[in-house]
């Protein structure tokens, strides 16, 4: 069973949205992946809504460029919550992708991140299934855990290098 749903509007959406996959994969999250249209195959994504909750899954992440009726259209379908991924595209860059996503209207909330920003639409995901799984809670405390250790390696290294540059100067 799919615990999150990935709807994007078109393929070509495929090689941001993977870094929510990458992300679904690390925390072990059941997931399918589904291509369809708010414009131009709407029954085929409110069917894919219907069974996708039917079936138990608890979170969507729809991911659209440009007008980004998508996210929208599958919030405004379901009861589950929905997490709208803006994707660069158009003469805009994705703006009118995110403001289209993030300004719905009151009662059809969409959870927004930001253009492209595939891998926290992966962790935000994760996340909300965290609120009732301690498994994955934990497994995200040490992400993070990761996280900072991560910077702390990164800021010695910096140090170590400035160190150098230094010495070598005063040389």
């Amino acid at each position: 069973m799919s615990l999150v749903g990935i709807v994007m509007g078109s393929d070509s959406d495929y090689p941001v949205v993977e870094e929510t996959i990458k992300v679904l994969d690390r925390f072990k999250v059941p997931y399918e992946v589904k291509v369809s249209s708010a414009h131009r195959t709407l029954e085929r994504t409110l069917s894919w809504v219907k069974n996708f909750e039917s079936q138990g899954g608890q979170v969507i992440v729809a991911a659209a460029g440009l007008a980004a009726h998508l996210p929208g259209v599958v919030a405004g379908s379901t009861s589950l919550p929905v997490i709208g991924l803006p994707i660069a595209s158009g003469s805009l860059s994705g703006v009118d992708a995110l403001y289209a996503i993030v300004q719905m209207p009151p009662g059809v909330p969409v959870a927004t991140v930001g253009i492209g920003a595939a891998r926290n639409a992966g962790l935000l995901a994760v996340q909300i299934l965290a609120a009732g799984r301690e498994s994955l809670r934990s497994a995200l405390q040490a992400y993070r855990r990761e996280l900072a250790e991560e910077v702390e390696r990164k800021d010695s290294a910096l140090l170590a290098k400035l160190r150098e540059k230094t010495a070598v100067r005063n040389s």
